[in-house]
């Protein structure tokens, strides 16, 4: 059997008629190597290969090749592969190099997009950075049970029937959109069947989805104030007229005049985003009968609802809910990890249809395999085992930071107690202006977010949120000292 080489075909430029094959092919793999085509250590197909593609005698691609390694710009022998040299000649780089794409960029005549377009904004990911305290938003990755989940995916891989590898219905995988609604039935207190649930990448998604589907541009829509800036970003680029609404203890506030004309309102009533507020059952029940009274609807972000590792659990707003005007969404990047990209939403039943539609038309439907894994992760059982242990380490971590902050920062910042989540917030005292303390406390590698950034208004009071569960106790006790240095300093700071 003859060997095959794993690189992709190349794609070069058409022949002209009188051009000699040779030379033809020399020139376009020269020009391809001068122009960044075909990068430094890129592997080319092998002569058999080159040959056969575009009709060549081997002998012709062979003499091609051996004047280009003559020359230095492959490498290779036999056996081996032929590859495009790591490291040119120096007369080489002093040959014309292309314009780089910005340079490209701004000869070219400005381009005629849509509004929607010019309003989004660049809503930046993870960083792909080694944990630190105190990096909000990330699980205990280390903790995650991958051999276990290689198992249960390798599994299933082996066991896939056609169907699995040909996709599903736009709103997701029938039996994990019936495990989760199992799941949030029993876990959540949500009101819910399979077919109003949609399997989608996760809150983002959901939020996406929801603007597309209910809202036009000059609509009015209600977000907690400081509150989850990538809804916000959402409901910018559709055009929508953000109102903010202050947070008390009991959580979003409730101003029927300022309200007025609101077709929408965004809300976290489990653990409010970023300050850790858990919504009263009297603002539950009043924000209701809002929606109810005005035609309002209502999107209830669960974030971080399964990991309450203290109080009493606290169903979803949806499950109070009489009159259909809740859209619930969750997501299991956190519960599970972050690169899943899974999440869920459930729709009231009257909706499900427009939803439905919409995402036929964006993404057909989430990654099927990705689906089916979770399934079987769940309905086995290692879904609510996980939750319960993570459960039990973000309280040991969160421990931890209460104990070490009231040792070294007494005075200086009041780090408040949550009842769940990943995360939590300190209140800075003595004057000490947040985004001053990121600064200095980034210089010590240690991270702090000012909740300043999560709200479009000047806020009220200072402080920093500060994420736990990502990291273990040596290294909270790290952050701690280096945190508490830092504001004593700038304490002393006029």
């Amino acid at each position: 059997m003859p060997k095959r080489t794993a690189a992709l075909e190349l794609s070069l430029p058409e022949r002209e008629p009188d051009t000699p094959a040779y030379h033809w092919l020399y020139s376009a793999l020269r020009a391809g190597v001068l122009e960044g085509r075909l990068r430094p250590g890129a592997r080319l197909p092998s002569t058999r290969d080159l040959a056969r593609q575009y009709g060549l005698a081997r002998g012709t691609v062979v003499n091609a090749f051996e004047l280009l390694m003559s020359e230095g710009y492959i490498s290779g022998s036999v056996g081996s592969g032929t590859y495009v040299s790591k490291v040119l000649p120096e007369e080489f780089l002093e040959a014309k190099r292309p314009e780089d794409a910005k340079a490209r960029a701004q000869r070219m005549p400005r381009r005629c997009v849509s509004s929607a377009a010019r309003r989004t904004t660049l809503f930046t990911g993870f960083e792909q950075k080694p944990s630190r305290a105190f990096r909000p938003n990330v699980p205990a990755l280390d903790k995650f049970p991958t051999t276990l989940w290689a198992q249960i995916a390798a599994r299933r891989v082996r066991r896939a029937p056609v169907s699995l590898l040909l996709g599903c219905d736009p709103m997701g995988y029938k039996p994990l959109r019936e495990a989760v609604a199992h799941y949030l039935t029993t876990s959540r207190g949500v009101n819910c069947e399979a077919e109003q649930i949609a399997i989608i990448s996760g809150v983002q998604e959901a939020l996406e989805m929801t603007a597309r589907v209910l809202l036009d541009p000059g609509d009015r829509v209600c977000m907690e104030e400081p509150g989850y800036i990538g809804a916000g970003f959402v409901f910018d680029a559709f055009g929508a007229t953000v109102l903010p609404r202050a947070l008390d203890i009991e959580g979003i506030t409730i101003d029927e005049k300022k309200m007025r004309g609101a077709k929408l309102i965004y809300a976290t009533p489990a653990h409010q985003f970023p300050l850790g507020i858990t919504m009263s059952l009297p603002r539950r029940l009043n924000l209701l009968d809002w929606a109810a009274r005005t035609g309002a609807l209502i999107f209830e972000d669960d974030y971080d609802s399964e990991f309450r590792f203290s109080g009493r659990p606290v169903p979803a707003l949806q499950g109070l809910d009489r009159n259909g005007v809740v859209l619930f969404a969750g997501s299991f990047n956190k519960a599970l990890f972050p690169s899943l990209r899974l999440g869920y939403l459930v729709i009231p039943p009257d909706l499900v249809s427009y939803f439905e539609a919409n995402q036929s038309l964006a993404r057909r439907h989430a990654p099927l395999l990705d689906q089916a894994i979770v399934c079987d992760f769940i309905t086995e059982g290692h879904f609510g085992r996980h939750v319960r242990r993570m459960r039990e380490i973000y309280a040991e971590r969160h421990s931890v930071l209460l104990d070490c902050a009231r040792e070294s920062l007494e005075g200086l910042l009041e780090v408040s107690t949550v009842e769940a989540g990943l995360q939590t917030v300190g209140w800075l005292k003595k004057g000490i202006r947040a985004e001053r303390a990121a600064k200095a406390a980034a210089m010590q590698n240690v991270e702090v977010t000012p909740i300043g950034r999560f709200a479009r208004g000047q806020v009220r009071r200072e402080g920093l949120q500060l994420g736990f569960a990502a990291v273990d106790a040596s290294e909270i006790r790290r952050g701690v000292r280096e945190l508490g240095l830092v504001l004593q300093g700038l304490a002393r700071t006029p």
